[in-house]
């Protein structure tokens, strides 16, 4: 099979995840868009910080920063994936994509239209298959994730984490207020309930729970009250934090076989 151009919009966890799994299946020519100051959270295995540092790896892959359209094609003929900032992909698009999937999980659809590509595939609330894309995963945890929807929408977003060893909204560390965040400790430390994470201007970030910093968004981030700026694994295993996680393999999983149903058709 002739590898599809693939255009991947996000380069956060679960998008990295998307472009990880359909790169291990020999599809080399993956591009990934994101913004200058992305809100990654899951950082360590997440390609936008090769935005800022020119290379990221997640699981052995690996993603270099292009500026154009050549350079893109030199770093897939090094055997990585391309990622480009959103605005230069918007000002100079670099190519047509056989395949576009929205993987940013805004939980609204920020622009994508199924003319956009041959095969336009979105992940979680705010599509629906048949009118925003051809096909729409489902990314609600449960019976259904990882459900490939060929009409219809979405699961609509709940606003409830998913469980973790019995901990769910309260493993999620969000912004109290407006401001900048500082961040006091890194991803993979072990922190005790009540310790100080960060901070948002000089007001202290704490712990909610005993764990491991499993996420946090990147130092100097401007924030805005209620966004997710981290989050803590009460289990307490400092390994999890640089490997792709159960529920986005599960979708990485479903976006390979969309992918393939078109690539077969």
């Amino acid at each position: 099979m002739i590898s599809p151009r693939i255009l991947v919009k996000g380069a956060g966890e679960m998008a990295s995840a998307v472009a990880h799994r359909l790169f291990m299946a020999n599809m080399k020519r993956i591009c990934v868009i994101d913004l200058e100051n992305p809100l990654a959270v899951r950082r360590t295995v997440s390609f936008c910080p090769a935005l800022e540092s020119g290379l990221a790896m997640v699981e052995g892959v690996t993603a270099r920063p292009c500026a154009n359209l050549a350079g893109l094609e030199a770093v897939w003929a090094q055997g990585h994936i391309g990622i480009v900032l959103a605005d230069r992909w918007q000002q100079a698009p670099f190519f047509f994509p056989d395949v576009l999937i929205d993987a940013i999980l805004a939980k609204r659809n920020l622009g994508t239209r199924m003319d956009q590509a041959s095969q336009v595939i979105a992940l979680g609330p705010g599509f629906s298959a048949g009118q925003d894309a051809h096909l729409v995963i489902e990314t609600n945890r449960g019976h259904d994730l990882g459900r490939i929807i060929e009409n219809g929408a979405a699961a609509p977003n709940t606003g409830i984490p998913g469980s973790i060893a019995g901990f769910a909204a309260e493993r999620v560390l969000r912004a109290s207020a407006d401001g900048v965040f500082t961040a006091a400790k890194e991803i993979g430390d072990a922190v005790g309930k009540g310790e100080i994470v960060g901070w948002i201007g000089g007001v202290e970030v704490p712990a909610p729970l005993d764990g491991v910093v499993r996420g946090l968004i990147r130092t100097n981030t401007i924030v805005t009250a209620g966004l997710k700026i981290g989050d803590i694994d009460p289990r307490g295993d400092a390994a999890y934090c640089h490997t792709i996680s159960d529920k986005a393999r599960a979708i990485a999983g479903a976006v390979l076989e969309a992918v393939l149903r078109h690539a077969n058709h």
